[in-house]
């Protein structure tokens, strides 16, 4: 048995970028920063690192992080890898390895965009459009499936 499975929670350097394929579909493609912090064992430093995923969510799921996403905003991405390969116009082989998003969750505040949307306790329907439950924050109140106008 094999697994392929990601999950970020990070956030987003910049708005998505939402286009329509040939089929039809709709594909949005933006980036998420993750971050660590630890202490090196030697110095007593504090120490941290960022990295950087590129994310590519496909037909409703895209449509729903080009409304709902912004810059600063803080989301929860699962998915799973894919490297996806082309040759550039000198006809040298380029790679990228991006997560295509499964399932999205909008977390914290609006971030840099400031959202008026109660971003905590709302989420957004996984790949097959099936809502999710509704999530209780403590402090905060509950957006039912109802109110999204999705």
């Amino acid at each position: 048995m094999d697994l392929n499975k990601v999950m970020l929670i990070g956030r987003l350097t910049r708005d998505p970028e939402v286009r329509t394929i040939p089929s039809g579909e709709s594909v949005a493609s933006f980036s998420v920063a993750t971050g660590r912090q630890w202490t090196d064992r030697q110095t007593n430093e504090k120490k941290s690192q960022t990295e950087f995923h590129n994310i590519v969510a496909w037909r409703r799921l895209a449509e729903i992080c080009a409304q709902y996403l912004k810059k600063g905003r803080q989301v929860y991405i699962e998915g799973r890898l894919q490297t996806r390969s082309w040759d550039d116009p000198s006809g040298v082989k380029k790679y990228r390895t991006e997560i295509v998003a499964e399932n999205m969750i909008m977390l914290g505040s609006g971030g840099a965009s400031g959202d008026s949307m109660n971003s905590a306790a709302a989420a957004a329907a996984p790949a097959n459009d099936v809502p999710p439950a509704p999530q209780q924050v403590p402090g905060e109140e509950t957006i039912s499936v109802e109110d999204i106008p999705f």
